[in-house]
């Protein structure tokens, strides 16, 4: 075992024998399915960073990774692993943000999954992106657990929210540290200050003899009770095992009237299943004249149009679809849960938008101002591309333009406007 780089050790519980769980590889995400069809629960584990030199055998495929989602799966959850580009490198964090992003998506709209309870658990590096979640708190998010978290970035690396800064911020929102007692320093402090400030709403597991990365690398009766207990913790506040009063031990926190808005980013909220097998219109859709948006509210160039109004035979037009319907219905985090992690449009004047966040920021004020008025007048299709006709409607009347949309693997990757 020596011999085996840390990584690929095996992990401390002994779970990854027999064939009773099903793997299913999407793309960079591994999905783990126990036995049965009964609709659950799940959690995402997000992997650390960056990886070692002459890095082999990607996350997902690491024996501990592999490891936590079998157990959880043969506890009845439905786990996911995903791999993202932390591993590459620190300069990556924002795009691994996106990509995380992007995998909650998936994971929450996968049939055997309750989309209303799902917990994230980051290790290591990945600690650095867990505290947009902790600020934001969408209402599907059951819980946010942590296992030997890196919770600062080093000097040069941009960063997003940090974790101790919003601990607590949502007291609804459990949150559990495993806390390694051998940690390395320049981790240690960090994680001190995050125990400060989190207070009463944080729960901790102590491992005083375990090393950082202790659930490959020391296999004791402690990192064995530690995991466990750890696993126990998320299934019980996924509410796959009832309290003695038979409700949940965390119900999910009540509605809010608005989105929390996060610094950066809000992750994908609950309308990206719902619109997913969202109908097409058989008939064009009568435009209702706009309502005026508030005078602080910039015009934009043209947008993607809200219903398409022609049979939608190939992949790609389903996909577009989709997007209509969120884009029609205000939906914001549907909208764009539909778009890839990296993608690219470029705009009428020329500009172009690079990525999910950027998005998230030019479009954010034309819905919440509810201007999504289009209409699309005719549709071609040829393979990965649509190309749309569409009409846009304004407060000051209407204006055409082509929309040139190319999907890749169900995610939209570019898009060209064209007045």
């Amino acid at each position: 075992m020596t011999d085996l780089p840390a990584y690929l050790r095996p992990f401390v519980l002994g779970v990854l024998e027999g064939s009773d769980v099903r793997v299913d590889r999407l793309g960079e995400i591994d999905l783990y399915r126990p036995p049965g069809t009964a609709r659950g629960g799940a959690i995402l584990f997000v992997h650390g960073g960056p990886g070692p030199e002459g890095l082999e055998v990607m996350p997902r495929d690491w024996p501990v990774y592999k490891g936590y989602a079998t157990a959880a799966a043969r506890r009845g959850l439905v786990a996911a692993v995903v791999d993202h580009s932390l591993i590459h490198g620190l300069d990556r964090l924002v795009v691994a943000a996106d990509e995380v992003e992007a995998a909650v998506a998936v994971l929450r709209s996968d049939p055997r999954v309750d989309p209303d309870r799902v917990g994230l658990w980051f290790f290591s590096g990945a600690g650095l992106l867990a505290g947009e979640w902790l600020d934001s708190r969408p209402d599907w998010l059951r819980f946010v657990a942590l296992s030997y978290p890196l919770l600062v970035t080093p000097p040069g690396v941009d960063d997003l929210v940090t974790a101790a800064e919003v601990v607590g911020k949502h007291k609804d929102l459990p949150v559990l540290l495993t806390r390694a007692g051998l940690e390395r320093e320049e981790l240690a402090g960090p994680v001190a200050e995050f125990v400060s400030a989190g207070g009463a709403a944080l729960d901790i597991i102590d491992v005083p003899k375990g090393h950082h990365g202790f659930d490959m690398l020391d296999h004791t009766e402690e990192s064995r009770a530690a995991v466990t207990k750890a696993l126990d913790w998320a299934i019980a506040h996924l509410g796959e095992q009832p309290g003695d009063d038979g409700k949940l031990l965390v119900p999910p926190p009540p509605a809010r009237k608005k989105a929390t808005t996060p610094r950066r980013r809000t992750p994908a909220a609950k309308a990206a299943v719902a619109v997913q097998d969202a109908p097409v219109a058989a008939e064009p859709a009568v435009q209702q004249a706009p309502k005026a948006a508030p005078a602080s509210v910039p015009p934009v160039p043209p947008v993607p149009p809200t219903v398409t109004t022609i049979t939608t035979g190939t992949a790609a037009a389903r996909a577009i679809s989709r997007e209509h319907a969120a884009y029609a219905a205000h939906d914001l985090e549907a909208f764009l849960a539909m778009y890839s992690p990296t993608a690219r449009i470029e705009l009428a004047d020329g500009s172009e938008l690079k990525g999910r966040r950027f998005l998230r920021e030019y479009y954010r004020p034309r819905f919440d101002a509810g201007r999504c008025k289009n209409e699309v007048v005719q549709k071609i299709m040829v393979g990965e591309w649509v190309v749309e006709h569409v009409n846009s409607y304004e407060d000051d009347g209407s204006s055409a333009h082509l929309a040139l949309y190319r999907v890749v693997d169900g995610l939209i990757t570019d898009v060209e406007f064209r007045a």
